[in-house]
């Protein structure tokens, strides 16, 4: 009777190895389900990266105003009959050094 016990558990555990461990197994399934998880964020990321990406050639392609605003920041630029003032802060004054 006890050699019929230990036939069925090992058949048990047999019968469990491909379930928990083999190909397809539960413990694949979680990881692949991880994975998915992980992808569906980073192309939700991406896809608000692109919507607004999108959103900007739409604007650069349809009205000059969004040219002239990234020539004006990011390249400096200025109209022929503009005049340019450029205001420097004055660095603050240091404290006069107490002499003893």
């Amino acid at each position: 009777m006890r050699l019929l016990s230990i036939v069925l558990a090992a058949l048990i555990v047999l019968l469990q190895y491909p379930l928990w461990l083999g190909k397809g197994g539960w413990l694949r399934v979680w990881e692949i389900d991880r994975q998915v998880s992980a992808q569906k964020n980073d192309n939700a990321r991406l896809r608000v990266r692109n919507d607004a990406m999108d959103a900007e050639v739409r604007d650069l392609k349809q009205g000059y105003d969004a040219i002239e605003e990234r020539a004006r920041f990011e390249l400096g630029m200025i109209r022929q009959d503009e005049i340019f003032f450029q205001l420097l802060e004055k660095p603050p004054a240091s404290a006069p050094v107490p002499k003893h």
